[in-house]
């Protein structure tokens, strides 16, 4: 666990027991001195001689032996002198003087063990703050390296996403102006379609007005030579009704012929509600079919189509009793509802 930067200087930590210590030392030299002060008995007189027998066990042998010399008495020492005394005296003193000295000589070289053990623990400390600095400046500059690198890399990642959101966006724009081109396309083709269809209606209605117009040619020749009779008619169509008038030649049955031919020709599949058209037809005495007008129109110009269509392809109208068809009739058109 690296220790945070404290505005306190770093300081060795207090060794334990430093009090028990010192008072184990204090106890130690007061028995020391009581030991001093009371163990030696100073003397001052001469000491006393003293006297020893020394005895040896003889083995037991078989064979005779000479007795043993007598004991030879110790003589007692004689007294020592003053001088002596005093000589043995300072030899004691000198031993406790060296005893003592010995004694603070141990406590000094225990209290400079002891300093010497702190001066290393400080200098233990302080390389170990050191080594925690250095750690902590390692693991700072570990950490912006870290950090640099993820900003890097988020970098070149929101670079990427942006470099993929301009592909798409330039994908979706290229996709819309294709889905332009094509609904241009599409409307440009309906549009030819559209002309295609009217130039075709134009076509169709250019030749069929030439067919009227060759249609009428040939009824003021046939009307020249022969001249126009009328008749009168009624016709039912498929889905509608109709019903025709003319000239009164016509015989009752001429109604049921027109509803037979026009019918199969309606075609209708659209509202049939309130449509009626009214048709004013112009035919030859053979049934071809001279000029078809709407003389009456609906609300809806697509029925009144069909219905001529239907009349139109009716084309030629059926003849009556007499072997003729009126001159002209109109035949009213409603589609079945």
């Amino acid at each position: 666990m690296i220790r945070k930067n404290s505005a306190r200087p770093l300081q060795p930590p207090r060794e334990r027991g430093t009090w028990r210590a010192f008072v184990l030392a204090l106890v130690m030299h007061v028995l020391l001195g009581f030991f001093l002060y009371h163990g030696i008995q100073w003397q001052n007189s001469t000491p006393a001689g003293a006297e020893a027998e020394l005895w040896t066990d003889v083995p037991e042998v078989t064979t005779p032996q000479p007795p043993p010399p007598p004991p030879v008495p110790v003589a007692p020492a004689p007294p020592l002198p003053d001088e002596q005394a005093d000589i043995a005296l300072q030899e004691k003193k000198r031993q406790q003087q060296e005893a003592a000295r010995q004694a603070q000589l141990a406590e000094q070289q225990r209290q400079q063990q002891l300093q010497a053990q702190q001066e290393a623990e400080a200098k233990r400390q302080q390389q170990l703050a050191a080594d925690q600095a250095a750690q902590l400046a390692a693991q700072k500059a570990a950490a912006a390296k870290l950090k640099q690198q993820q900003q890097q890399q988020a970098d070149k990642l929101k670079q990427q996403q942006l470099a993929d959101q301009q592909k798409q966006d330039q994908l979706k724009q290229q996709q819309q102006e294709d889905q332009q081109k094509q609904a241009q396309a599409d409307a440009q083709k309906k549009a030819d379609a559209q002309k295609a269809k009217a130039a075709k209606a134009a076509a169709d209605a250019a030749q069929a007005k030439k067919v009227d117009q060759e249609r009428r040619a040939r009824l003021a020749q046939m009307q020249g030579m022969a001249g126009g009779e009328g008749s009168t008619g009624n016709g039912l169509a498929k889905s509608g009704t109709g019903t025709g008038s003319g000239g009164t030649s016509t015989s009752p049955g001429y109604a049921d012929k027109v509803r037979r031919r026009v019918r199969p020709n309606i075609v209708w599949s659209g509202d049939t509600q309130g449509l009626e058209t009214e048709i004013s037809v112009r035919c030859s005495p053979t049934g071809t079919l001279l000029d078809v007008t709407v003389t009456r129109p609906s609300s809806n110009p697509q029925w009144d189509a069909a219905a001529e269509r239907a009349v139109r392809a009716s084309d030629p109208m059926p003849v009556d009793v007499d072997g003729k068809t009126p001159s002209s009739f109109k035949i009213t058109l409603r589609p079945a509802g």
